[in-house]
């Protein structure tokens, strides 16, 4: 089975346990991304689907994976998604495991197919988080919002979120990435 996971952050520099079976190829779906997640386990606001947002490019790479309910597992793992909010993983064919409701958006999922329809792919993964701020999840900050929490993190903290905004790859030029640049500094990493 020809599976691939579909990339915007981290996972490119670091796919830890994602068992990857190519390089990551430049030519993923354009989708809508923004920081708006203030991550469960480190200072970075990190970049995340956000149907609001307008598309941007992604990358995806072909994954070493014994199916469809392995990749997933993988992914899970690698972004350590609680079992359970397993929906947090999205996939084609299937979209989310069965009984759960489908946290990316119906649009969102439907540009995923037609890019996998254009390729010899069978199947095809990404992390579907939701916005988070101030602990509550499904909300988005605001520019300003995500800003001010950049700008008030200290030592190790801030350099680490400094770090994730500069590796995200230049061609993703999101609103909050042009005020963050206007404001911090954080420019992309040549």
């Amino acid at each position: 089975m020809n599976i691939v996971c579909i990339a915007w952050g981290s996972l490119i520099w670091e796919p830890g346990p994602l068992k990857l079976a190519s390089d990551w190829q430049p030519d993923g779906p354009a989708l809508p991304l923004e920081f708006v997640r203030d991550s469960d386990d480190s200072a970075e606001l990190a970049l995340v689907l956000h149907a609001p947002a307008p598309p941007m490019p992604t990358r995806w790479a072909r994954l070493d994976a014994a199916g469809l309910d392995d990749a997933r597992e993988m992914l899970r793992r690698r972004e350590k998604i609680r079992p359970e909010y397993r929906q947090w993983v999205g996939s084609l064919p299937d979209p989310v495991p069965p009984g759960l409701s489908a946290k990316t958006p119906a649009a969102i999922v439907a540009c995923i197919a037609d890019w996998m329809a254009a390729r010899d792919v069978d199947a095809v993964v990404w992390t579907a988080l939701p916005a988070k701020f101030a602990g509550v999840s499904e909300r988005a900050p605001s520019p300003h919002e995500a800003v001010a929490l950049l700008a008030g993190l200290q030592g190790d903290e801030r350099a680490r979120a400094e770090e994730y905004v500069r590796r995200i790859p230049g061609d993703i030029r999101t609103l909050y990435r042009g005020v963050i640049e206007e404001r911090l500094g954080w420019t992309p990493h040549q």
